[in-house]
């Protein structure tokens, strides 16, 4: 496989006008849940007032020395390990730059030897995406510019806040083999729920801790070639991701037809505006004078350190999405599951003798709500069969389970305090005879249409017997007295 190759990659043609493909890599940054910075002991926190999580190592302060967090290296094994990486011997290296978020002027980082390379991700959807390296190195300090549009070029005055520098960063480096928009923000929360299953971040991308670079390029479907590319930096959610590539690849596009190149620079996004902004002509590695820190030693984890990080990894997104349709669910709802951390719940329901199909649209429909992690299994379980018996109503199931979260009680006692209880079938057909006699057209719609139209028509009339019993009645019985109604007409 060649570096210029997609992997399974997933086609999102009709994006471009013209025969166009999309070439995209990622650049994601993820800051690591250690107590303490990279090198110093201040304190690795959110949210503090500006410039009080601070220490002379993070300052630059002469006479100071760094020290390596250890906690750090576990978790940035975790993640190499995570990704199928290969965990090899590493070396730090100072990336020179004159920005005034580093007040060494330089960024401890790592260029030649990555602690973690070669690796490859796995996309919910089947694609699959390779890493070229996930490297550690320390965060930057933040600059606010003061002015009408938070860019340097017209400010009044500039701030800068260390409170972020030093910290412990994972960046995750892909080969350029994501071919759209959508496939790109998979990557990104696939990614972002590996991080936070093994523990090395929080991955909250409105704090800054997970942050993405997104490297575009575009180029004549069946090509091989990789063309100028833009860097789009600090994209700081899923949806300003997807709107960001897509705006850059038209651009591009649009100069390539008009006898035009793009620059290779970075790029801001702009989510008021729509679109990309011009920020600075994109450096290359010689540009930042990488050199071996020579206040740092190569860090060369042992086989047996790595085998007992291996060992103590929880299972991932991608195993926990497979238990679910291994019993029984849909790839989707066991993918809707995971990403809400309730798959371990409908696990244990569907052990129970919940019916797995049922459990998981409950998860997917009613339990996107705060304290549905703490629902008991058992009566979790124990409301879907009584949903499944027929004993509760679709709607009245819906009111119980929300009741549950709330209150932590019984489906049982739930229902009894409610007086639900299932309705007669007869009273149930005596109740839909009248309906029919109130809408003869309707019905004769139903009974003559094609299954189209019958499908509008049954949710009319199943809607009109809710209303008619404040909800009582049971869905699938409706529907099953409507196709015995019209067996006989």
């Amino acid at each position: 496989m060649t570096a210029t190759e997609s992997t399974d990659a997933a086609d999102e043609s009709g994006l471009l006008p013209g025969d166009w493909e999309m070439v995209i890599g990622l650049e994601v940054h993820a800051e690591l849940a250690t107590n303490s910075k990279m090198f110093s002991p201040a304190r690795n926190s959110f949210g503090a007032e500006p410039n009080t999580n601070v220490h002379p190592v993070c300052l630059g302060l002469p006479g100071t020395l760094p020290v390596v967090n250890a906690r750090a290296v576990e978790l940035s094994i975790r993640i190499g390990l995570a990704l199928n990486c290969t965990i090899q011997r590493c070396i730090w290296a100072r990336k020179n730059y004159f920005y005034p978020d580093m007040p060494k002027d330089y960024q401890i980082s790592q260029y030649e030897e990555a602690l973690n390379v070669d690796g490859w991700l796995e996309l919910p959807s089947g694609s699959t995406v390779r890493i070229e390296r996930a490297h550690m190195e320390e965060d930057t300090g933040k600059s606010t510019h003061v002015g009408t549009s938070g860019r340097i070029h017209d400010a009044g005055y500039s701030l800068v806040d260390y409170n972020r520098a030093g910290v412990p960063l994972v960046e995750i480096v892909s080969h350029p083999d994501l071919r759209g928009p959508e496939q790109a923000k998979e990557y990104v929360e696939e990614l972002r729920s590996i991080l936070v299953a093994v523990g090395a971040s929080d991955g909250k991308m409105e704090e800054g801790s997970l942050r993405v670079d997104a490297n575009v390029s575009v180029r004549p479907k069946g090509a091989d070639e990789l063309r100028t590319r833009c860097e789009i930096k600090n994209v700081n959610s899923l949806r300003s991701i997807g709107r960001a590539i897509e705006y850059e690849a038209r651009r591009h596009v649009e100069l390539y037809e008009a006898g035009e190149r793009p620059v290779q620079e970075t790029r801001h996004w702009d989510e008021e505006a729509g679109r990309t902004r011009a920020g600075r002509s994109k450096e290359e590695a010689e540009d930042y004078r990488y050199f071996p820190d020579p206040d740092l030693v190569p860090i060369d984890p042992s086989p047996e350190w790595v085998d007992e990080i291996r060992a103590a990894l929880p299972a991932l997104p991608r195993e926990r999405r497979q238990s679910l349709v291994e019993r029984g669910g849909t790839a989707q709802a066991a993918a809707i599951a995971v990403q809400r951390d309730l798959d371990r719940l409908a696990l244990a329901a569907i052990e129970a003798g919940a019916d797995a199909e049922r459990v998981l649209t409950h998860v997917a429909n009613n339990l996107a709500v705060e304290g549905a992690e703490a629902l008991d299994p058992e009566h979790f379980a124990d409301l879907v069969k009584a949903e499944i018996e027929g004993s509760l109503t679709a709607t009245q199931a819906k009111q119980v389970l929300a009741e549950m979260v709330e209150t932590g009680r019984g489906p049982a006692a739930i229902a009894a305090a409610h007086g639900f209880e299932a309705m007669d079938t007869s009273e149930l057909a005596t109740i839909l005879e009248g309906i029919i006699a109130e809408h003869g057209e309707e019905w004769q719609r139903f009974v003559d249409g094609d299954d189209k139209a019958r499908g509008k028509l049954q949710s009319f009339f199943t809607g009109q017997v809710m209303k008619a019993t404040r909800g009582q009645a049971d869905g699938k019985a409706v529907a099953e007295l409507l196709r015995d109604r019209l067996a006989t007409s």
